[in-house]
């Protein structure tokens, strides 16, 4: 009995896991929101986050989780940004220093500012967990829309996001 219970959980975990890497989601086309948040980590999001704002899809970008050390204009310098960009449309996160900080930390903002809608910025294997997170932070009347970086991931990148995942989705069931 007790092995049949271990199969079966080993099955369930492996058809997930499976489910979790073939359904990686697509960056999102033309949908305009409030604001736009970028998780910091991962090539082409920041591009990405910029694009949505040049375009005119959203009004301002929150870039969460930025190394301390790096200062406005150095990040100007780095993602070629205008100062003009800069000054009205970037804003830089400081306090992040993983996924579920970062959810906090863009409430913060997104509450200070008073929007309603954002688009969420991270490479597509992240996106579950950082969809997950942020839903769990954000209050209900913030609608957040998934804008995923296609990446091409390892299968140990896969594996291991998929357990942060399952890490991630038991510890916010657990109370307080």
């Amino acid at each position: 009995m007790i092995l049949r219970f271990f199969a079966a959980a080993l099955l369930v975990y492996a058809f997930g896991f499976l489910g979790f890497a073939v359904s990686l989601p697509k960056p999102l086309a033309g949908e305009p929101t409030d604001a736009v948040i970028v998780l910091t980590g991962g090539p082409g999001r920041i591009a990405r986050g910029l694009s949505v704002v040049d375009q005119g899809l959203a009004k301002e970008m929150f870039v969460s989780g930025v190394d301390p050390e790096v200062r406005p204009a150095e990040f100007a310098a780095e993602f070629d940004v205008s100062r003009g960009t800069m000054e009205c449309c970037v804003k830089l996160g400081y306090l992040a220093v993983d996924t579920r900080t970062n959810a906090g930390e863009a409430a913060q903002w997104l509450r200070e500012n008073k929007f309603t809608s954002v688009r969420l910025v991270t490479t597509d294997w992240h996106m579950a967990r950082a969809s997950s997170e942020f839903e769990e932070t954000l209050p209900p009347d913030i609608r957040v829309v998934e804008d995923a970086v296609s990446s091409h991931p390892s299968l140990a990148t896969l594996f291991l996001e998929y357990n942060k995942l399952l890490a991630a989705v038991v510890s916010q069931g657990l109370p307080n």
